[in-house]
């Protein structure tokens, strides 16, 4: 049986990512070699705060709304076209069928300039920031997530890397290209290689006279592969470590032309889902790559492909917030208008509970997307573990919601005639690709864990020599004599949500504290071999979700109760509830960490058979 903590060990990129994760992002992406920041150093993320029972509130309140009047009216210019494009020109069941985006749709699509939504105006993008990115997507993700995942992998990793670490020149060479009718392709996965990207074997070696590279190898389902003239590749290259003077291979990211030579795809893949995106598997053989063509520098082509994921996921929840819009509204008009023993099925207690449900996750969806986006655009670097968060909650949440619907909708749903079988196939990818939820729950919770262990061992390091580090050891022993004798008082947001929200905000305060108590006492038990626990890794990482999503709701509901929105009553009953089960969840999760048994018998159980 497969071993993740082998896996974990064993995978030299993985433990750089959490390391690259744990610490405060470059402001900006450079081209040269960073040095790995401290895990020390101070970070605004509110997941990775956390970890250490800390409510680092900054930027989650108050809830972002950074567009301005004329990037409203933006929005509001786009949203009609983008609507009647999905009414009138484009047939995700024809899409579905033919295996491909329809020619009609596909250059209707162009001359919306959908292919560009962020690149710059003078480059031939519309330079959308991701709030406004945000409301499009999801227009796109109500109707046809085969086009959703084709225009996010030619622009939101497809060149995304280029505008991301590309120089002026590769600029000016390749983004005019890409927003008018050339496809772009994000080229990491290989037969070999899929979350482990240390095991790529796609190498480029440095010709003699050191002009080019010359790359060799294959990637696999390349979304858009058999349709992109430009591709951002990852491959090993033999590179000097400045460390120690030795030569090591380190993968290095390349922009690769199909007209190079040399480059081929296989026939488009058969797919469970959106069959309407092209995918396939690209060869390389011989492909001469200009030296200018690195992307981000030699051998950070890790780093590069990390940045690149990690600033397009929030893409995803606001896709999959309108696929749970469209799900919705199939299932209520059902539902009001279906007729069962006497009754209209919206008369029904437990169908009204259901459709509530659904309602309720798909606002944390949208939240969790916009909340985001929104601090992205402010200028925000500490973004990366809530990403990850918004990728598995959205994932989830989103098939949940459409199996809800389908199981509504009875037999009528499971037909062809709705819909909602082909968004139920187009939905299950989403958990795979772009970091499968599995790996990243384990970065959430090793990221996190690795934060609050860095704060332990200044503690040690602060007894070696306690006369030189009284501030820090007296207000650590403060705080565990009034927690051991029932007095501590958790981290309080009461005094930044709205007054109807206070008893919400102390419960997930309280939760905020426990967990923060829960991770110490596991590492001070496990220490470094907390790694080989996945299964309280896995939990730890889903109380991150449950406090997280409480408290950006939390910010959420508060803006609209100050604004005596029109919707502000109905968002504070979701917010209530849905921060009550969260944190029941949370307390009953940690209640099952600390005793160990209930983790201790699914581990035995799972050992059967081997």
């Amino acid at each position: 049986m497969f071993k993740i903590a082998r896996f974990v060990k064993t995978n030299r990129n993985l433990q750089n990512y959490v390391r690259y994760l744990a610490a405060t992002p470059a402001a900006k992406p450079k081209n040269e070699p960073e040095k790995d920041p401290s895990p020390t150093s101070e970070s605004l993320s509110f997941a990775l705060n956390l970890f250490r029972g800390q409510l680092e509130t900054r930027e989650v309140f108050p809830f972002p709304n950074p567009l301005n009047d004329d990037q409203k009216d933006t929005v509001r210019m786009l949203i009609d076209p983008v609507a009647k494009f999905f009414e009138e020109v484009n047939d995700p069941k024809k899409n579905d069928e033919i295996e491909k985006i329809d020619d009609k749709a596909l250059a209707s699509l162009w001359d919306l300039g959908f292919f560009g939504t962020q690149a710059p105006v003078e480059l031939g993008g519309l330079a959308l920031t991701n709030t406004q990115l945000a409301r499009v997507v999801e227009i796109v993700g109500k109707h046809d997530l085969g086009i959703a995942v084709t225009l996010a992998a030619h622009q939101s990793i497809g060149f995304k890397g280029i505008l991301l670490y590309g120089n002026p020149q590769q600029k000016e060479k390749y983004i005019p290209r890409l927003t008018a009718g050339e496809f772009a392709a994000f080229c990491l996965t290989e037969p070999s290689s899929g979350s482990d990207a240390a095991s790529i074997r796609t190498r480029a070696e440095l010709s003699p006279d050191g002009k080019h590279y010359i790359l060799n190898g294959s990637k696999i389902w390349i979304s858009n592969g058999g349709l992109a003239g430009v591709m951002t590749v990852f491959a090993q290259t033999n590179v000097v470590d400045p460390k120690t003077g030795e030569r090591k291979d380190k993968v290095t990211s390349f922009i690769v032309e199909r007209a190079f030579g040399g480059v081929t795809s296989g026939p488009p893949e058969k797919k469970m889902g959106i069959k309407g995106s092209n995918t396939t598997e690209v060869f390389f053989e011989d492909v001469k790559v200009p030296v200018e063509n690195v992307l981000g520098g030699v051998g950070n082509g890790f780093k590069v492909a990390m940045n690149i994921l990690n600033n397009g996921r929030f893409g995803m929840a606001a896709c999959l917030a309108g696929t749970m819009k469209g799900c919705i509204e199939k299932a209520t008009d059902f539902a009001v208008n279906r007729t069962q023993f006497g009754q209209k099925l919206k008369s029904f207690q437990g169908m009204r509970e259901k459709l509530a449900r659904m309602a309720m996750l798909q606002y944390v969806t949208e939240s969790l997307a916009y909340m985001i986006a929104g601090n992205m655009d402010k200028g925000s670097q500490h973004y990366h573990l809530e990403t990850a968060v918004s990728k598995c909650m959205s994932s989830e949440a989103a098939w949940y919601v459409c199996d809800e619907a389908i199981q509504i909708m009875g037999g009528m749903g499971f037909m062809k005639e709705t819909g909602l079988e082909r968004v139920l196939r187009d939905l299950r990818i989403f958990r795979i690709f772009e970091g499968t939820n599995d790996i990243l729950r384990l970065l959430v919770a090793l990221t996190g864990i690795q934060h609050a262990g860095a704060h332990l061992k200044e503690l040690q390091k602060a007894f070696k020599n306690p006369t030189a580090n009284l501030g820090l050891i007296f207000g650590e022993a403060s705080k565990r004599v009034v927690r051991s004798v029932g007095l501590s008082s958790p981290p309080r947001m009461d005094h930044l949500v709205h007054k109807d929200l206070a008893l919400s905000a102390d419960l997930i305060s309280k939760c905020a504290d426990s967990f923060g108590q829960s991770v110490e006492a596991l590492l001070i038990k496990h220490g470094k071999s907390i790694v080989d626990h996945q299964s309280l890794l896995n939990r730890l990482a889903n109380c991150t979700f449950d406090i997280y999503s409480s408290v950006v709701i939390l910010s959420r509901c508060t803006q609209s109760l100050n604004n005596n929105l029109p919707s502000a009553q109905h968002e504070k009953l979701m917010t209530e509830a849905w921060v009550f089960e969260a944190s029941d969840r949370v307390n009953h999760t940690l209640q099952c960490i600390a005793k160990g048994d209930y983790v201790n018998n699914i581990n035995k159980l799972s050992d059967i058979g081997q």
